[in-house]
């Protein structure tokens, strides 16, 4: 099983009658979402999408220009890592684009070890884990296979 962490690009606060469910992407958010989508591709394809109702999210997610149809779960809107694992399927690659502080709580407690990278911890807007299991997904059982925020991936 494998399971592609995805936490939402830079969303805008610029409308003050916005609701925080209804914030969109920035530019800069809209640009990291494309490239984190071709960071991605090589490890699918996806047999599952779960995303978070959210507007960031799922602009996140369209901006990935990844194939597939998305659940969008309105239970993974600020989802705790223990919603989140419930949600991943137990077998398969399933990418879930979510929200900090659960999407970040979830990789940390899904690696066995964390990577060395210095945004693991903090997963930055954008940050996406890629955590390979022998089974269905459970603390402390995956292998982080990769890391990345959108910094790693331009000049």
């Amino acid at each position: 099983m494998r399971a592609i962490l995805l936490r939402h690009a830079k969303s805008a606060w610029d409308d003050p009658l916005a609701g925080d469910h209804a914030r969109v992407l920035t530019a800069r958010g809209r640009r990291a979402a494309a490239a984190m989508g071709q960071w991605i591709a090589p490890f699918g394809p996806l047999d599952r999408i779960f995303v978070s109702d959210a507007a960031r999210t799922v602009e996140t997610w369209e901006r990935t220009g990844l194939p597939g149809a998305p659940d969008l779960r309105p239970d993974l809107y600020h989802a705790s890592a223990d919603t989140i694992l419930a949600a991943l399927p137990p077998g398969g690659t399933a990418l879930l684009v979510g929200h900090n502080g659960g999407i970040g709580d979830a990789a940390a407690r899904l690696a066995a070890e964390a990577p060395d990278h210095p945004d693991f911890h903090r997963f930055p807007t954008c940050a996406c884990a890629v955590l390979d299991f022998d089974g269905p997904p459970a603390w402390g059982a995956g292998r982080v296979a990769a890391f990345a925020v959108p910094r790693d991936l331009t000049d």
